[in-house]
């Protein structure tokens, strides 16, 4: 059954392997980390569910609103997604993201993503569990230039000790 409700499909395409799983993860990443919420919608299919938190989003259209009001307050963010397990059509990801707010306050945060897709790739229902700790910027381990996506020689989560 194809839940998309478009022609779009959103390669790779499950059922994942170890090597697309991977990809899939990191092409999250990267749409994330460019912070375009109209970019960013069209890897979830129209009518996608999310729970991000304690809140609940549905569609790309609230998919779109969400992002933009995540990345009005979290500025200079930058995204590290690693896989932790897949299967079929579902993958889990654990993930980590720095970011300040507008008085210059910086934050890890930490989280879990389980994501499941439909037969074109596209993700139908993500479910975030995140947690927040305040760091100071020295502390900071996201160097890199936040406009484009994590260089490929750049550590990964379990390399940062994170």
């Amino acid at each position: 059954m194809n839940t998309s409700n478009d022609a779009h499909q959103r390669p790779p395409l499950p059922p994942f392997t170890f090597d697309t799983a991977i990809e899939k993860v990191r092409l999250a990443e990267n749409g994330w980390n460019s912070r375009y919420p109209e970019k960013v919608a069209l890897a979830y299919t129209v009518d996608s569910w999310w729970r991000n938190r304690a809140e609940f989003v549905q569609g790309r259209r609230a998919i779109i609103e969400f992002l933009t009001r995540k990345w009005a307050e979290e500025l200079d963010y930058r995204l590290i997604k690693e896989l932790w397990a897949y299967d079929g059509s579902r993958i889990a990801v654990r993930f980590a993201y720095e970011s300040r707010d507008a008085s210059g306050n910086w934050f890890r945060s930490y989280g879990n993503e389980n994501w499941d897709f439909d037969v074109d790739g596209l993700m139908h229902h993500r479910h975030a569990c995140i947690n927040d700790l305040p760091i100071k910027e020295s502390e900071r381990k996201f160097h890199w230039d936040s406009s484009k996506p994590r260089p490929l020689d750049h550590p990964g989560l379990t390399d940062l000790g994170l």
